[in-house]
């Protein structure tokens, strides 16, 4: 199910024809793939506390239309597929319903006490996170 989160173009984001610089796309990406996993039950803070990391393995965007200062901006993020060490993300970043950018991520699941090496994910965290999926792919 996809979640969206408004976020506001700041100055600082972006280069000097005032364009949102592409690098901050991935900062938008974040943002909405942590607010999402947070409405899921998820949370990362709570995550790292249990000793667990997650590390992005890949990402892409592709730009279609270009965002300015002090535009507001809707993350929209929903998790595309999620096995039990791995949850890949799409993104679309719209401005008044307009696409601008779109991407994905896929993040793997480490562990601290296992010298950050890739594990299966925490059993709560991987059916909150089935359940956030939709279509529900299981591997």
């Amino acid at each position: 199910m996809p979640y969206d989160i408004n976020v506001r173009v700041r100055y600082a984001e972006t280069d000097q024809m005032g364009v949102v610089y592409h690098s901050n796309y991935l900062v938008y990406f974040e943002i909405g793939r942590t607010e999402m996993m947070r409405n899921s039950g998820i949370s990362y803070a709570e995550l790292e506390e249990r000793g667990y990391v997650l590390a992005v393995l890949e990402s892409s965007m592709k730009h279609v239309g270009s965002a300015k200062y002090d535009d507001l901006l809707t993350v929209r993020t929903w998790l595309r597929n999620v096995t039990k060490t791995r949850l890949h993300f799409e993104y679309a970043v719209l401005r008044e319903d307009k696409l601008l950018t779109s991407g994905h991520t896929v993040l793997a699941f480490l562990s601290r006490a296992d010298g950050m090496r890739p594990v299966r994910a925490p059993e709560d965290a991987f059916e909150r996170a089935t359940l956030a999926c939709e279509p529900v792919e299981k591997a």
